[in-house]
């Protein structure tokens, strides 16, 4: 008699839990969702008059390096200084080949080269980092879209990023910002 009174309880224990599930189910939808990205846009006011937006992101690549993947772009007066992507992968671990371009990729026919360039207030990088103007890249771009982007390295290898696409929206909103209206 005790056993089947313990297996009752237990029943009832349990039906009552899944009920206060199914209760809290629709009152947990409407709750506030959570995104497993942290927008990572940001303003600067660096001096007076000069304006920086940054999306920054830690991306791995193909072989699981990791890498701080920077686009920016810099307003001096209102007049745009120029859009980069700033790459940074781990001391020791890469060297970048500063003299050849980047490889973008949406993986079907398109396809851009992102020269090497250093905007006015940086006059150099270290070896594990290059800087590259995407504007071209950037303006061509119609949607969110996955991006693969090929870097070249010292030696003749390549390291490749897949870009998300929800790094990608972030770039594009940075794109479509100017100064006063953040």
């Amino acid at each position: 008699m005790v056993q089947h009174r313990e297996i009752w309880r237990r029943f009832f224990v349990v039906l009552g839990l899944c009920s206060l599930l199914l209760f809290l189910q629709p009152v947990m939808a409407h709750a506030a969702p959570i995104s497993p990205f942290v927008a990572s846009l940001h303003t600067y006011q660096e001096l007076p008059g000069q304006t920086t937006f940054r999306s920054k992101q830690s991306l791995r690549d193909r072989t699981d390096r990791s890498w701080q993947v920077i686009v920016f772009k810099r307003y001096q007066a209102d007049t745009l200084q120029g859009l980069y992507l700033r790459l940074v992968g781990f001391p020791g671990l890469v060297a970048l080949d500063e003299q050849k371009p980047l490889k973008i990729s949406t993986g079907s026919s398109l396809e851009w080269q992102a020269s090497p360039e250093l905007d006015p207030q940086t006059p150099s990088l270290p070896e594990n980092a290059g800087q590259y103007n995407v504007a071209e890249t950037m303006t061509a771009l119609a949607g969110d879209i996955p991006l693969q982007i090929d870097i070249p390295l010292e030696g003749g290898s390549v390291a490749q990023l897949v870009v998300p696409p929800f790094a990608v929206k972030e770039w594009r909103e940075l794109v479509a910002q100017v100064p006063g209206t953040e």
